[in-house]
């Protein structure tokens, strides 16, 4: 089974963390990513920029609407994610659980599908 793992970041809190903790984090984060990947439970994982960044899409009677920044403004925000593999969400949780960036965010963990193969 796969897993998407979404990285939850506290906005405020998150700009608090010196650069060098990051720094270190960032490298803990590439050994531990490794470590699953060569155990095949990794398929892919990617941190995202600034909520700042992005562009929202919204197509609603065929007219395209795209506007600056997210969606809404919440006080968490989307930091990144990891799709796993598993073979249920107690072993999907157990990995999750084991991510060192799991130290400074909440680890969102909900199972995934093909919409070519649900049931």
């Amino acid at each position: 089974m796969k897993f998407l793992c979404q990285i939850w970041f506290d906005t405020e809190k998150s700009k608090l963390v010196p650069q060098e903790k990051w720094d270190v984090l960032t490298q803990k984060c590439i050994l531990s990513d490794n470590r699953w990947r060569d155990s095949g439970h990794l398929i892919t994982a990617l941190a995202l920029r600034d909520p700042e960044t992005a562009v929202t899409v919204r197509v609603r009677d065929g007219a395209l609407s795209a506007t600056d920044g997210p969606f809404a403004e919440i006080k968490e925000h989307l930091g990144g994610f990891v799709l796993i593999e598993a073979k249920d969400m107690r072993q999907a949780t157990e990995i999750a659980s084991a991510f060192p960036i799991a130290d400074y965010a909440s680890i969102e963990v909900r199972p995934a599908y093909s919409i070519q193969d649900r049931e």
